[in-house]
This record gives structure tokens, sequence and C-alpha cells, in this order.
């Protein structure tokens, strides 16, 4: 399950270093160079849902592999020299890196259920530590040699862990229900009919906006104070690599006396003080290097709380993947047309001001929807 954690972020997150090698090869145009980075945010948006009805008849195994290898092939695909290949490449790896976002969760539920919480710590973990290396790797690579062999290099992680994955279909179930659970299947109450499913909803989906609205514009505020271009890339993988300690310390800290009050004081204090402290007008590297950290931490604790959600408030791995679906398929809508609204914001206002404010105004309810998901009750049968 680490394994193919580890791809689920990285044929995402190495393309923005090749950006500009693509557009000078393959005579890309800006406007569709930024679709590559949207594109699997929307095929995680549509097939979500898909994905959990495929589940329910091929088992969670068998759908995790068959829908990865797409993922290789979309990989690999994007190597030939065309604009063609490229976005239906794309579009590949998005289908293949949802179905492990939607059933991961539910597998951990499925196969580690003494062991929930370390299970979620290492599966998001490999996600975000992968993903964020794989953004420095990219950049070394594409310095180095072409696209396609940067693609290629990069790929082989996923076939290694498809490779490691086969074991499991041997002991391939058609279903994640034991007996009990499958007789009371028919009764069972859809998750979207359900208070608890929209509210968890509504947080994947804040949690999402905010993230991605910072990851695609910091650089841009960062440089508006400035810094140089390559001080402010440094600062964003610091944003996304200082939020994988929180990987083990929300699970930790969940169930324990006032343990969620200190996880949402801290998300709080990423995603609602540190951007507000970016409207101060200073060039200072370590003003700023504390409040990307910060930002980091906040992203960290929002991420790993959302995940926590779907199997904390679940008490099967069948309501598991119908929440991850659901979930998923509006926050990452949410997240493909954040950032792009955000643009059209600072584009109109010619200030990051009311950008900053309005990602403020979002982080708070962010925050309040936590204290409303853990107050209300658990997905029903």
């Amino acid at each position: 399950m680490m394994l193919i954690a580890a791809n689920l972020r990285l044929p995402i997150t190495l393309m923005p270093p090749l950006l500009p090698s693509l557009e000078k090869t393959l005579h890309l145009p800006s406007s569709l160079a930024g679709l590559l980075t949207s594109i699997p945010l929307v095929t995680f948006a549509i097939f979500s849902p898909i994905i959990v009805k495929l589940a329910h008849r091929w088992g969670n195994e068998r759908t995790v592999f068959t829908l990865f290898l797409l993922l290789i092939a979309g990989s690999y695909l994007r190597i030939i020299p065309t604009i063609a290949a490229l976005f239906l490449g794309t579009f590949l790896v998005g289908i293949g890196a949802d179905s492990g976002n939607v059933l991961i969760p539910a597998l951990i539920k499925a196969h580690v259920p003494d062991h929930i919480r370390l299970g979620t710590s290492l599966y998001t973990l490999s996600m975000l530590l992968v993903g964020a290396l794989g953004t420095a790797a990219a950049g070394y690579l594409i310095s180095h040699v072409s696209f396609g062999l940067t693609q290629g290099l990069l790929g082989l992680l996923s076939i290694v862990a498809a490779l490691a994955w086969l074991p499991n279909l041997r002991g391939h179930r058609p279903t994640t229900l034991n007996a009990e659970q499958r007789a009371a299947k028919p009764h069972y109450r859809s998750v979207w009919q359900q208070r608890s499913g929209w509210l968890i909803t509504l947080f994947f989906g804040l949690q999402s906006l905010v993230y991605y609205v910072l990851l695609t514009w910091l650089p841009s505020i960062l440089t508006a104070h400035g810094v140089s271009t390559i001080v402010a890339s440094n600062l964003l993988t610091l944003f996304q690599l200082s939020g994988l300690p929180l990987a083990f310390l929300v699970p930790y800290l969940y169930n324990r006396r006032h343990g969620l009050a200190t996880l949402l004081a801290i998300m709080t204090l990423g995603y609602v003080v540190a951007p507000l402290t970016f409207l101060v007008p200073t060039q200072s590297l370590g003003f700023l290097t504390t409040m990307a950290l910060i930002s980091g931490l906040g992203s960290g604790v929002a991420f790993n709380l959302s995940i926590m959600f779907f199997t904390e408030k679940t008490t099967n791995p069948y309501q598991t993947a119908a929440i991850s679906g659901m979930a998923q398929s509006a926050g990452y809508l949410l997240a493909a047309v954040g950032p792009i609204l955000f643009g059209f914001l600072k584009e109109t206002t010619h200030s990051w001001t009311p950008v900053i404010g309005l990602l403020v105004v979002f982080a708070l309810a962010l925050t309040l929807t936590g204290i409303v998901v853990q107050r209300h009750g658990s997905i029903t049968d």
C-alpha cells in the first residue's frame, strides 16, 4: 500500500518543473501547459464515484491493480513527443492515481483494522514525501536529460509498485464486507444521503481548495515581496515537506484529550495566520521561511485529518470507500477550479490582498467544519 501511495502524487508533482521544456520542445502554449496539473484533479472529481462502484463489483484489490495499470500506461504514453499523447497520458494518470486515492483508506480499514492510525500515517507519508521529492528530482533530471528519459526514470517506481501488488490478487475477495455486513447491505443508507457524509465532504473540499491555491500561487506571492524565483521555488518545496511529520502526529493526537483542539489550532495557525503575514511588505528570508514552514504544518494537519475522518467516522471498509469517493469527487472539483478563480481575482484587482483575504475566509470555514465533523456522529448503516 505504501508503494501504491508513493505514486499517487508523483506523476502530478513532477510536471511543473518540466513545463518550460515541454513548452519549448512541443511549442505548447502556456494556457494548455497549465491544464496538465488541472486534468488529474478533474479526473479525481469525475471518476471517484465510478471507482467506488467498480470496487463493489471487482473488489478493492483488483480495482486498484487494474486502474493502476492505466497510470503506468499514461506515464509512458507521455514520453511520445506529441501534444495529444501528453494530454491523453495525463488523463490516464489521473484515473490510475484516483483508484489509490479512493480505495487505499478502505484497504487500510479492511487489512489492518487494529493498526488503522499507523496504516494511515504510512499511507499519507509515502504519498506526500515521494510527491515532494519527485518535484525536486524532476527539476534536477530535466536539466541533464530529455523530458522522455526523465518521465521514464521516474515512472519506474510505478512498475515496482504494480509488481509488489500482485500477491494481493491471489487473496482477492470480491467484496470487503463480512457475512453479517453483506446480509445488511440491501438496507445500507447511502453516504450521499447523510449529513455526516456532506460534512466530511465539505472538510475535504475546503482543505483541497486552500492547499492547491497555496501550491499554485505561493511562489507568485513570494516573488511579489522581491525574492528571487529560485528562493520562492525552494520555499514552496519547504511548504510541501514541512507537513510530513503530521502524518504521524495527527493519528497520534486524534482521539487524545484536547488532541483535536491542538490539531485545529495548528491548522488555523498555518492556514489563517501565516497567509495573513504574507501581506507584510518584507524581504526577510528568515521571516518568509518561517511562515512557509508554518503554512506547511497547517496543510499537513488538514490533509491527514481528512483521511482520519474517512476511517474513524465509518464502521466498515464499504463505508470508508463510499465516503472517500464522495469526498474526493467534490473536493478535487473545488481544488481544480480554485486556483483559476483566485488567479482571476488577482488579475482583476491587481493585488494579492483580496486573494489572501478570501483564502483566509475559506480557511476559517475549514476550521469550523472540522469542529462540526468531530462533534457529529459517524456514518450510519
